[in-house]
């Protein structure tokens, strides 16, 4: 916290990428030790290369399309580091974490590619901790810091890109 009491970050449980990697190791894990093989039974490997390019590249994509328009605004794209701007353009018009489902879309991709049945399983518990650890603290650190304005944006852009 600063001299005024605000904070300086978000305060984020872990960096979003480090509990996508953990989410990737454990599932590959969990497969040697405990395989499914339900990825093996339903899709060829190259219905899955072909499901996995097309995921990873959507996935690049939108954390490319944000990391840019963060470094336009001279802001940090880690989210433990202080915001200097609220980003609102560009793909940030249409949802307001195009980074973490960017990220999201690429562990889909490894995922599917690698046949790794857990790792799916285990997106939907990393993806509770990265709502909650992650993006639920970066919203209350966003609404003290750009207040009103922050307030707006959250409430006409999506938080993940469907109107939920």
């Amino acid at each position: 916290m600063n001299a005024a009491g605000a904070r300086e970050s978000a305060g984020v449980i872990a960096p979003p990428p480090l509990i996508a990697a953990a989410t990737v190791v454990l599932g590959l894990a969990l497969d040697r030790f405990l395989p499914a093989y339900v990825l093996t039974v339903l899709l060829d490997v190259s219905t899955r290369v072909v499901i996995a390019v097309l995921l990873a590249a959507a996935g690049g994509a939108l954390a490319l399309a944000a990391e840019v328009r963060f470094k336009r605004a001279g802001t940090a794209t880690m989210p433990w580091k202080p915001a200097s701007a609220l980003v609102t353009a560009g793909i940030y018009g249409y949802v307001r974490n195009p980074m973490y489902v960017g990220l999201a879309l690429v562990v889909a991709a490894l995922a599917i590619a690698l046949a790794s049945d857990w790792t799916l399983v285990l997106m939907v518990p990393a993806a509770l901790v990265m709502h909650v650890g992650v993006v639920k603290r970066e919203e209350r650190y966003l609404a003290g810091r750009f207040g009103e304005d922050y307030r707006h944006y959250k409430d006409t852009v999506p938080r993940y890109g469907w109107p939920l």
